[in-house]
């Protein structure tokens, strides 16, 4: 099954185990979801159900992943269960916490979730069905994993890896932030020395789409030309990387590691080298 999914394919699913999230972040994501959102889509929260937000983020970054126990509460209270198929959008074109909903799932094992292209926006473009309020439906059985399936890197990995050039450490944010000129988040500029910088947004169109599978492949087999195959991807918080991740499994590359830490994390660390420019 794709990873990403067209406005026109979502609204030809069939209705039968079919489960929608709505991925929005921000202080106001679960209003906005209330106020209007696609029909019989279910709220899921990037502090409360995709991380586990600690005291310090030096030591696990802003968006630390729950513990895979924890996000069993969570999926069994949205009512997702072993045969679901699950939809995700947010409002960042996948960016927000569509993406790293997508990770958390695959990693939990699901097979079956997909992103919605253009997420929220296209589907005001392409005339679904919005409802407002809380939607009602069953919470599902509580399965029980004991660890993440997907590959996650701590901070000590990224370093071991640079150090031994084993591993290409993407950076995913805008360029400004990874030149250091200027950080809107974090508490200091710059970028992990040695890491790449492929901003996000690069994965999509001047439309807001994803690129096609065929392009984001050529694009990405030319950028990581004579570097090291294995792949470390970061952003600020581990959230936007998974756009990036979600990108590469749509373009057919096998999925890579993600660094739930990144910069917030690193750039925190007491005695971390931190890089300015380029």
């Amino acid at each position: 099954m794709s990873p990403i999914i067209s406005p026109s394919e979502f609204q030809n699913l069939p209705s039968e185990n079919l489960v929608i999230l709505d991925a929005r972040a921000g202080k106001d994501a679960h209003q906005k979801y209330l106020d209007r959102h696609i029909k019989n889509a279910r709220f899921i929260d990037l502090d409360k159900d995709l991380a586990e937000v600690g005291e310090n983020p030096a030591f696990g970054g802003r968006h630390p992943l729950p513990t895979v126990e924890k996000f069993g509460k969570a999926v069994s209270r949205l009512g997702i269960s072993e045969g679901s198929h699950i939809v995700i959008y947010d409002d960042k074109n996948g960016a927000n916490a569509a993406a790293r909903a997508w990770w958390m799932l695959k990693s939990f094992g699901f097979e079956n979730v997909q992103v919605l292209d253009g997420g929220f926006e296209n589907a005001e473009k392409n005339n679904f069905e919005f409802s407002s309020s809380e939607e009602s439906f069953e919470k599902a059985a509580i399965i029980k994993k004991v660890n993440w399936l997907l590959a996650a890197s701590s901070l000590e990995d990224v370093e071991n890896e640079l150090t031994n050039n084993s591993a290409t450490v993407i950076d995913v944010r805008d360029s400004y932030r990874y030149k250091g000129e200027f950080e809107p988040i974090d508490l200091v500029a710059g970028h992990i020395p040695g890491a790449i910088n492929i901003p996000f947004s690069e994965n999509l169109d001047e439309n807001g789409s994803f690129l096609k599978p065929e392009i984001l492949k050529e694009k990405y087999l030319k950028l990581l030309e004579n570097k090291p195959e294995k792949l470390i991807i970061h952003c600020g918080s581990g959230v936007t990387a998974c756009h990036t991740i979600l990108a590469l499994a749509y373009a057919g590359f096998e999925i890579p590691n993600l660094y739930v830490g990144s910069w917030s994390e690193w750039s925190r660390r007491e005695g971390k080298e931190i890089v300015k420019g380029i």
